[in-house]
């Protein structure tokens, strides 16, 4: 049975057209089943949209372009996968591991990261590792591993300036609370009026990110690279910046907003 929240983003969001997947689950499990790490199925370009593929281990697969629109991948192993280029928008990715996988390039609007706020650490899904350079993601994120995980380009700004409107989910502020991007690349990163409260982004390469307007309210920035990087309007409050490298050549640092209750 499907999951109350999937349901419910179905009736409230709308995000692109909705097509019948071509492959059933029976059919999917068996090439699956048949496969191996070594000799991976080739599923490129193929649709999977709206099915339950909970719990499947995808060994290492070919899904480049393919298309998961509100799949169901709860508990899922995608480690390792290539996606670039993918469509997971409205997917649930309940405690699903996409680490060391390939998404570059590949959507994911407005997701079903977590069933409950409390058990938000429990049902987190994993990217350490993974390739997400020019991935575009909205939504609302808690507690997540990207570690180490390549973000080069990555876009997690409003789809809409309007972005404030609660009618509208996949126009809000993408929130990463608690998230986990430590030694990762974020070059070119945009978190434009992201909230990135509580999060690690120790020893990450932010250079020429745009932070304009983010919430960096306790995030952890120990030993990070600003060089370039845009913090108008971005707030530090209680921020550590200790060893961060570049923010005196941050463009907007005049304006970044209580820069005078971070650690420095």
């Amino acid at each position: 049975m499907k999951r109350p929240i999937m349901a419910l983003l179905a009736a409230t969001v709308a995000i692109g057209p909705v097509h019948a997947a071509d492959i059933s689950v029976s059919e999917l499990t068996k090439s699956l089943f048949a496969a191996s790490d070594t000799q991976p199925v080739d599923l490129a370009g193929r649709n999977f949209s709206g099915l339950d593929l909970s719990g499947l281990n995808f060994k290492k697969a070919k899904l480049a372009k393919a298309d998961l629109f509100g799949a169901d991948l709860t508990d899922a192993s995608l480690s390792g996968v290539d996606l670039s280029g993918a469509k997971l928008d409205r997917a649930t990715i309940v405690r699903t591991d996409f680490s060391g996988a390939n998404l570059d390039g590949a959507t994911m609007l407005v997701p079903a990261a977590f069933l409950r706020a409390d058990k938000a650490g429990q049902d987190a899904p994993k990217f350490g590792k993974a390739k997400l350079s020019g991935f575009r993601a909205i939504g609302n994120f808690r507690q997540i591993d990207f570690h180490g995980a390549d973000l080069v380009g990555a876009d997690f700004s409003p789809l809409s300036k309007h972005f404030s409107n609660d009618a509208y989910p996949a126009s809000r502020r993408t929130a990463f609370r608690s998230c986990d991007f430590a030694d990762s690349k974020l070059q070119r990163a945009i978190f434009r009026h992201a909230i990135l409260e509580f999060s690690s982004f120790v020893n990450a390469d932010l250079s020429g990110a745009d932070l304009t307007d983010a919430d960096l309210t306790k995030a952890n920035l120990t030993g990070a690279n600003l060089e370039g990087a845009n913090v108008s309007g971005a707030n530090f409050d209680s921020a550590d910046l200790r060893q961060v490298r570049g923010l005196d050549r941050a463009i907007g640092i005049e304006t970044a907003r209580n820069l005078d209750r971070a650690f420095r």
